[in-house]
């Protein structure tokens, strides 16, 4: 539920508790878990499994090897989607990735690491463009969370001026600041939504290849339904993102610039200080997709730009529940309700990838084992999605 401070200032009311979720979500403290409206069969089909595509695998390493199906991809394609040929893999996140952010806890919600199989699925490519959430627009007259007035019955002590559409935006502080209050850079903003980003200043013009943000999940659900797709579970999404490699921090492989050069877009420099991000990587802020090379399953973007919704709801002990089930999980759904103990009374869903935003400083969840949170009806700035199909 959409949550509202009765003593919100100026006008902003937030669609999250006082965007404090979100914030913590979006710039991603965990995630993970469960999705009740789509619950395709657990039981994988009778597939055949290749040999593991990295036997290399250090023997001390809590990953095992990734064992790919042998399963060919069907023809023809989906338009704009790539064939993700699931198998079981090694899911989760370790000390190695602990070490390199300087917010402890980027683990705390990865662990432990456990066997997981899914079947194969198309995925698209890329983060669905704003130009692609036009037409779905267009065609069905859908109109989003952020673009939504909220009603006294939502929030029934706060004052009429505080009802006001928006969403949540990133803003730059003047100076350093300690990072341990997030509204610091955080902020409601009247009139942003997804073809505002930023606010009502802010349009589409020349954004037509840049993943739409200002997503709720339910607006990213509807958006998979009417294309004839869904939003992927989190351990297809991370069987996707690892292209058949165990163990990795990145989904290009364990160094962060491999040659020199960056393989996401995340943030370099001061955060959150105004010019703060110095754009080493070549965008400040958000960047139009496919501008990094892509994975080996031709995956682009698995990792900062913007965060993606997935399916499951969040638990924080989500994977010490699997693992004490034992066995390997087969195509696990997710939790069947939501619980973040910092949050209680909040309904979060899992985010996946980081963003432009994350940093060593603060979140480093572009690595591809750790996880984020979102509470269902907030969106943000640095929040989009892609979509998967079954066959």
């Amino acid at each position: 539920m959409r949550k509202k401070s009765a003593a919100q200032k100026p006008p902003p009311a937030s669609r999250t508790s006082a965007i404090g979720w979100l914030i913590a979500c979006i710039v991603g403290i965990a995630a993970a878990v469960a999705y009740s409206r789509y619950k395709p069969s657990l039981a994988a089909p009778e597939v055949a499994l290749a040999g593991p595509v990295n036997a290399g695998v250090s023997s001390a390493s809590p990953f095992a090897p990734t064992v790919p199906n042998k399963t060919l991809a069907p023809t023809p394609a989906p338009e704009g989607m790539v064939w993700v040929p699931g198998g079981e893999f090694s899911m989760g996140s370790d000390a190695a990735s602990e070490s390199l952010c300087g917010l402890p806890g980027v683990t705390r919600d990865a662990l432990p690491i456990h066997r997981v199989y899914v079947n194969g699925f198309w995925m698209d490519t890329t983060e669905v463009m704003n130009e692609q959430f036009e037409k779905f627009v267009t065609a069905t007259g859908y109109i989003t969370v952020a673009e939504q007035k909220p009603t006294k019955e939502e929030f029934p002590t706060a004052p009429p001026e505080n009802l006001v559409a928006g969403s949540t935006v990133f803003t730059t502080t003047p100076q350093p600041v300690k990072l341990d209050n997030y509204f610091q850079w955080w902020n409601y903003v009247p009139g942003a939504d997804w073809r505002h980003p930023t606010g009502p200043a802010s349009d589409l013009k020349g954004r037509e290849k840049f993943p739409v943000v200002q997503i709720a999940y339910e607006d990213a659900a509807a958006y998979a339904t009417w294309a004839g797709k869904r939003l992927p579970t989190e351990a297809e999404w991370e069987f996707a993102a690892r292209g058949g490699v165990a163990g990795k921090l990145y989904a290009w492989g364990d160094e962060l610039k491999p040659n020199g050069k960056f393989q996401a877009n995340i943030y370099e420099g001061r955060f959150p200080v105004e010019s703060g991000d110095t754009g080493e990587d070549g965008f400040k802020g958000i960047a139009p997709v496919a501008q990094f090379p892509p994975n080996a399953y031709g995956l682009y973007d698995m990792a900062g730009n913007v965060w993606e919704w997935v399916s499951d709801w969040y638990r924080a002990d989500t994977y010490a529940r699997l693992t004490l089930a034992g066995g390997v999980a087969r195509n696990p759904q997710g939790p069947d309700s939501p619980y973040d103990p910092a949050e209680p009374t909040e309904k979060k869903r899992v985010h996946r990838g980081g963003s432009f935003l994350c940093t060593d400083q603060y979140c480093t969840r572009y690595m591809v084992g750790t996880r984020g949170k979102g509470e269902v009806r907030t969106a943000s700035d640095h929040v989009g999605f892609r979509c998967v199909k079954s066959i």
